[in-house]
């Protein structure tokens, strides 16, 4: 038995042959091209038939086959869990002590925990690892101290330790005497005096380097006892509207040259 590929190769000769075969008047009698070669070649059924014509067909995928997408996420960039910080180690107020995913460690003193359960100091110090069975008897804490032999935890209803970031400094004693000077407002006009002799009078004491001055309130009384008042100002003035102006610009304009010859003055000296 014929395989088909092998018949439809067949066939396609008879077709190619008949027409001179039938011309030449042979001797053959008149059957059929492919039931001559049928009846004198047998193939065995196991042996594949070759083709005399071979058409071959590629076929090439139109899309990416599918799980293509999900490829990266299934090996995720390692997140940086754990300790970053020892103990022992000397820490600031926000620094990272350790990253966890869920409460495997618990805030101690003076430390906090972020709401990605990372535990941070809030307070400058050196880093400890603690049970508190007194507090709880399973969990783990995670507490920062002041001092690099304190221990935690602490005996039980012993005051908490609280620096919060001040740092102790020896008290100044105030200066006793002091040499500055003064300015009072009188009928005179402006007097500029000591501080000693205002001391006497109303009891003033100034740091070097300070000038006493009269309240606003003080001043604009004088002012009005003395009959000096401001000029209430007027949008419609133009005028002086003018004047302040071109005194604005004048300042600008004098700013402006004061920095080109700092300029100037720094390319001279290069």
């Amino acid at each position: 038995m014929l395989q088909p590929r092998f018949l439809t190769t067949l066939r396609a000769l008879e077709r190619a042959f008949t027409q001179p075969i039938r011309s030449t008047q042979s001797l053959y009698q008149p059957q059929s091209l492919l039931t001559r070669l049928s009846a004198n070649l047998t193939l065995p059924k196991t042996t594949p038939t070759p083709s005399l014509l071979s058409f071959t067909q590629v076929r090439y995928a139109s899309h990416a086959s599918q799980g293509t997408a999900n490829r990266h996420s299934r090996d995720p960039a390692g997140k940086r869990l754990g300790a970053k910080r020892s103990g022992g180690e000397y820490v600031v107020p926000g620094c990272i002590i350790f990253k966890q995913r869920g409460s495997k460690w618990f805030p101690g003193e003076n430390c906090a925990m972020g709401r990605d359960h990372t535990i941070y100091a809030t307070q400058a110090g050196y880093v400890r690892y603690y049970l508190d069975p007194l507090q709880h008897p399973d969990r783990k804490y995670i507490g920062v101290v002041f001092d690099k032999e304190e221990k935690l935890p602490h005996p039980r209803n012993a005051p908490s330790r609280r620096r919060l970031n001040m740092v102790g400094t020896p008290r100044v004693e105030p200066v006793a005497q002091q040499s500055d000077l003064v300015v009072s407002v009188d009928e005179n006009g402006t007097q500029v005096g000591s501080v000693e002799a205002a001391d006497a009078a109303s009891g003033l004491q100034l740091r070097p380097g300070y000038m006493y001055r009269e309240a606003n309130w003080v001043i604009g009384r004088a002012a009005e006892q003395a009959g000096v008042f401001a000029k209430p100002y007027d949008n419609r003035n133009r005028w002086l509207a003018w004047r302040k102006r071109q005194a604005r610009a004048e300042r600008a304009a004098q700013m402006k040259s004061l920095k080109g010859g700092k300029k100037a003055a720094k390319k001279a000296a290069k």
